[in-house]
């Protein structure tokens, strides 16, 4: 694994320490998040992508409330 040492030597080395602080960080989260996403609507594991299953779920719940409240 990494020393505290070596994680923080890697950190210094972002540019933009004076002008940003730790806001230099945000860019890299930015690609990080829009990747993930990418990810999620693009790779199919099986025969599903993660929105396939959030749209399926989210139709179920939907059908269950309109059963329980016609009773």
């Amino acid at each position: 694994m990494f020393s505290r040492a070596q994680v923080r030597r890697v950190l210094q080395r972002v540019p933009g320490k004076q002008r940003l602080g730790v806001y230099r960080f945000l860019p890299f989260f930015f690609v990080l998040g829009g990747t993930m996403e990418w990810i999620m609507i693009k790779v199919r594991v099986g025969q599903e992508t993660f929105y396939d299953v959030y749209r399926r779920k989210a139709s179920e719940r939907q059908y269950q409330r309109r059963l329980e409240d016609a009773r």
